[in-house]
């Protein structure tokens, strides 16, 4: 595969002491591969932000307020972070059709992040946050063989079931939905949110067609299959006032009871957070509760690792006696 490295320095607002997220776009076969990255010297690990529908990488960097910003939060303690922009979205949306395939997608996304990644320093191991329907394809990489080397898998804004309300609006085509509907069902209660950032317009994106597809298929068929066949500790979010997704403790068990193969699941609520938790005014207390999720990934590998080098050497004595 041929790779070609463009990097961009990002114009968000950004504090003077942090790194600078940079716009970056690799080649994987053909297929540019755009992300947004903010790197750190020594990182604890890698962050992989993959975003929801019909917004790009900008979604975890919270234009304009780099306190509420995933990229900033995580860099500033430790985190190198890549917000990969999903197929079919960013610089690969002219590719949309070469994207429908699933497997293809996975296989797009983990060329990608290889050739994002190349050359850096990746700490402890990578690490999945995702939101929204970007929570199919970040579940889709955890399931495969390959992601069983990831340290953690972070989902919110998705679920088993959707609320009556969210049911008759987006029970039609995406194409009659009514977009004035849809806006206040993913925005509200507008409190939540810096007033610039209602409705999604500074981050909004065009949306691959092969999306709807993906979203009809989600919660009842490729959730609970893709689900039983994750390997690695996974934390799931949702948000107080989530109103796509039912978020009661019997919706939120029943999502954690997908996970039949994960050794670790944890379930979390997050006060005052809406669908969009990485932009709004909670996004700082969303991103820290994630992070300290992935450093108890960091030592739950460091452990394991330990105890299987001890194994290892004592295999080793014994064979030798």
């Amino acid at each position: 595969m041929s790779t070609t490295n463009t990097v961009v320095a990002s114009s968000a607002g950004t504090i003077a002491s942090d790194p600078v997220p940079v716009h970056r776009i690799v080649d994987v076969d053909g297929i540019p591969m755009s992300a947004l990255l903010i790197e750190v010297p020594e990182p604890r690990a890698v962050i992989l932000a993959v975003h929801g529908g019909a917004t790009n990488s900008a979604y975890f960097d919270c234009p304009g307020h780099p306190r509420l910003s995933l990229l900033h939060t995580a860099a500033a303690l430790g985190f190198t972070v890549l917000a990969l922009d999903r197929p079919g979205y960013g610089s690969s949306n002219p590719h949309a059709t070469e994207l429908v395939d699933p497997d293809v997608r996975v296989d797009v996304t983990y060329a990608a992040l290889e050739r994002h990644l190349e050359g850096i320093d990746r700490g402890a191991g990578v690490f999945v946050l995702a939101h929204s329907i970007g929570c199919e394809l970040a579940t889709r990489l955890a399931a495969d063989d390959r992601g069983d080397a990831f340290l953690g898998i972070e989902l919110s804004g998705t679920g088993r079931e959707q609320q009556p309300l969210a049911q008759e609006i987006l029970g039609v085509t995406a194409r009659n939905a009514d977009p004035i509907a849809v806006r206040e069902l993913l925005w509200q209660p507008s409190r939540l949110y810096p007033e610039e950032l209602f409705g999604g317009l500074p981050i909004a994106s065009r949306t691959p067609k092969y999306e709807g597809d993906v979203v009809r298929s989600w919660p009842r068929e490729n959730f609970p299959n893709l689900a039983a066949r994750v390997n690695i500790p996974v934390h799931f979010t949702a948000g107080e006032y989530e109103h796509v997704w039912r978020n009661d403790p019997e919706a939120l068990l029943t999502v954690a009871e997908l996970f039949t193969a994960a050794p670790r699941v944890v379930v979390d609520k997050q006060f005052d957070g809406g669908h969009n938790l990485s932009l709004g005014y909670t996004a700082t207390a969303y991103h820290l509760r994630v992070l300290a999720f992935v450093e108890e990934c960091i030592a739950g590998r460091s452990e394991f690792a330990d105890l299987t080098t001890d194994d290892s050497t004592a295999a080793h004595a014994s064979h030798g006696r």
